[in-house]
């Protein structure tokens, strides 16, 4: 009798372990993506965009620090990571639930008032338990609690993906809001020099003024020069101190502006050559997507957890250890104490809420697979950008430097006509004018085609490297 009790008591678990392995969650398959396997655009000279870390996409020393910097102190970038600490936290809790939860008990009992004692006569009586006790346990034979488990640990895993989405977005930040301080500083020195050449010119149309070579007119032109140098050095200086502002939020430390150099960089900054791969690649490696992918598997766990609720559920509950009347009685021989209570549980009549729980998990998995091809298109589309734009900013960035140093020839043709009395002040004007446009542009234009590759690289995916082990999740 004895062996046949225990055999019993040790197949249990696996029965009920087999049991629960049933799950009622559709099989989830990846939906097709709604994009083209290629790029129109897409250059297949450059380093691979999966190979890339942000480290090796920076290669200014100085750059690099301060995204270090940012990294560590951003306050946007620190609620993230709070983030996902809550959701893995979130995730441990309904993990809990697959398993049993076993208390210790310890409980006294004395007094029993006359009307209720069985003998009429007031009398006190003791009762003391102590042990183990097994609180309200669902076997999980359909896998309504596996399943929201599952739901809950993919909704880590997308927070996860997205807080590195979120460090993705913030490297490239930074070093946009670099690349456009480095602009501005390259502006500041093409007006301050520009400023010299037109008060010196100044100085030259007011002598000759003076010596009648020159027209009321020609000093009133040399001076409209000089003032608008005037305002385009205040204008850069706002932009100046405006993108010092911009990076001192990035980096998130009051004593940032010692990151930041004085003068603009003769080298560049990021990597030139990028090769985007397929589409393919990019749904493998780009956190938004990853993360809209793991919240479509979460809505798919859903609807099995929704589907179990039609089924009988079954609930144990039990306790042993020592009972007795006695205090000092509770671990003498014959004291031992059990019990086991079962529950099984129907669902008969429920005013429709469980079809309507299931109408819901399924509308929101079509939700979710509609956000999943979004994100997938959105993120085409922004490639596709990135692509159109380093292709031609490339080009159009050759043809302003070729543009900029003909006009600069030109106006120094110019300078020595009128200076040699050939032409008319108005030519030599209309050289400077061209000259400084020309040179301003250029300068915009190569900004524009650095921030291009930031933001390719951005798309790609690109910026941190290979993916860090989940702590904690596999461990515990």
């Amino acid at each position: 009798m004895t062996s046949h009790f225990m055999l019993r008591r040790a197949l249990l678990p696996l029965a009920i372990a087999a049991l629960a392995g049933c799950s009622l969650a559709p099989t989830y398959e990846r939906p097709q993506a709604p994009v083209a396997s290629h790029w129109q655009a897409a250059d297949a000279e450059g380093t691979r965009a999966q190979a890339l870390d942000w480290q090796t996409f920076i290669v200014d020393a100085d750059l690099r620090r301060a995204v270090d910097t940012a990294l560590s102190n951003n306050r946007s970038l620190r609620q993230a990571l709070l983030d996902i600490e809550a959701a893995r936290a979130q995730y441990r809790i309904q993990r809990a639930d697959r398993l049993p939860s076993i208390n210790a008990n310890a409980s006294g009992n004395r007094s029993l008032p006359a009307d209720l004692s069985q003998t009429g006569r007031s009398e006190v009586t003791s009762n003391y338990q102590v042990g183990l006790g097994l609180a309200e346990y669902e076997v999980d034979l359909f896998g309504r609690v596996r399943n929201l488990s599952e739901a809950a640990l993919e909704t880590y895993l997308a927070t996860e993906e997205a807080t590195r989405a979120t460090q993705i977005s913030l490297v490239a930040e930074v070093i946009q809001a670099y690349l456009t301080r480095d602009g501005a500083l390259r502006r500041m020195a093409l007006v301050e020099q520009t400023l010299d050449s037109r008060m010196a010119s100044l100085e030259l149309v007011s002598q000759r003024r003076a010596a009648g070579a020159a027209t009321a007119l020609d000093y009133q032109e040399a001076v409209g020069l000089a003032e608008q140098a005037r305002a385009e050095r205040e204008s850069t200086e706002r932009q100046l101190r405006q993108a010092d502002n911009a990076l001192v939020l990035l980096l998130g430390t009051p004593d940032a502006a010692r990151l930041l150099p004085a003068t603009p960089r003769d080298d560049l900054m990021v990597l030139q050559d990028i090769a985007p791969g397929t589409s393919s690649e990019l749904i493998e490696r780009r956190p938004d997507i990853l993360a809209s992918e793991h919240r479509l598997k979460a809505r798919n766990a859903d609807i099995g957890a929704a589907r179990a609720a039609f089924f009988p559920r079954i609930s144990l509950t039990g306790s042993v250890g020592s009972s007795s009347a006695e205090l000092s009685g509770l671990f003498d021989g014959g004291s031992r104490a059990w019990s086991f209570a079962p529950t099984l549980s129907l669902p008969i009549f429920a005013g429709g809420r469980n079809r309507a729980n299931l109408d819901l998990a399924e509308v929101r998995q079509d939700a979710a697979v509609a956000d999943y091809e979004g994100t997938i298109q959105t993120a085409f589309r922004e490639v596709a950008d990135a692509l159109a734009a380093t292709d031609t900013l490339r080009r159009e960035e050759a043809a302003r430097q070729a543009l900029a140093g003909s006009s600069e020839a030109a106006m120094a043709l110019a300078k020595a006509r009128y200076e040699g009395g050939v032409d008319d002040y108005l030519r030599y004007l209309d050289a400077q004018r061209s000259t400084f446009s020309n040179q301003t542009t250029l300068i915009q234009i190569s900004t524009e085609r650095q921030i291009a590759l930031v933001d390719l690289f951005r798309s790609l995916g690109g910026g941190w490297g290979q993916t860090e082990p989940m702590a904690g999740i596999g461990a515990e």
